[in-house]
């Protein structure tokens, strides 16, 4: 085995049912349920124009600057996944731009995520297909490797294994490990109706926080309440 230097096979996917029922539940919704333990950073943004991205997550980690594993990727990934690149965080060279965006939409992924630079950036925020990245540089890539397919990778401290749920929105990027994505579903379901129980009330003048806020004031031991 080459250390740093291979293509590997998933070994499992969430699946296309999972993807679908978690576009409808917000980012900061999942995050909560999840204690507030997961993010890839506030560095990594939405790019694109509008969408949610959700997808299984297709790993790829490469040397800052180089993209041919991500290449390498684009023959191997498909409908439903997202290519989740950890490139370092790097900056100065752009790994992907619209010719392998297009390709990566074309082929049926549902967004790629980028810890590093991209380029076409009018492209990009004129179309719809989810793009995160961590920055914009016009310089272009190497294609020398070497780089690893399908390997756990970390962005931003988010520990991302192959095959996991992949979710984006305007707030940021989360990642859902595979063997919860039930239980995660279920807890940010509930919650996501339940603050839309809370704005409804709020916005009918029924919403009479001060109970709460002054009970927890006195709790903590605050003088005056």
């Amino acid at each position: 085995m080459t250390l740093g230097f291979r293509v590997l096979e998933r070994r499992r996917r969430v699946n296309a049912a999972t993807i679908d029922k978690f576009r409808e539940i917000p980012v900061a919704n999942v995050s909560d349920v999840m204690s507030r333990m997961t993010a890839a950073g506030t560095g990594l943004r939405p790019l694109h124009s509008s969408g949610v991205l959700s997808g299984a997550a297709f790993t790829v980690k490469t040397r800052p600057g180089d993209n041919l594993m991500i290449h390498k990727a684009l023959l191997m990934a498909g409908p439903g996944d997202v290519i989740v690149v950890d490139a370092g965080g790097d900056l100065t060279n752009a790994l992907v731009g619209e010719l392998m965006l297009s390709h990566a939409r074309a082929i049926g992924t549902t967004g790629v995520v980028i810890n590093g630079a991209v380029r076409d950036y009018g492209w990009i925020r004129s179309n719809t297909f989810p793009v995160f990245a961590t920055g914009i540089t016009h310089r272009g890539p190497y294609k020398d490797g070497p780089g690893e397919i399908n390997v756990p990778i970390s962005i931003g401290g988010m520990v991302i294994e192959p095959g996991d749920l992949m979710l984006g929105d305007e707030d940021g990027l989360v990642c859902v490990p595979f063997d919860q994505t039930d239980d995660v579903y279920e807890k940010a379901k509930a919650k996501n109706e339940a603050e839309a129980a809370t704005l409804a009330n709020t916005l009918a003048g029924k919403l009479d926080p001060k109970s709460w806020v002054d009970a927890s004031l006195r709790t903590l031991g605050c003088d005056g309440v």
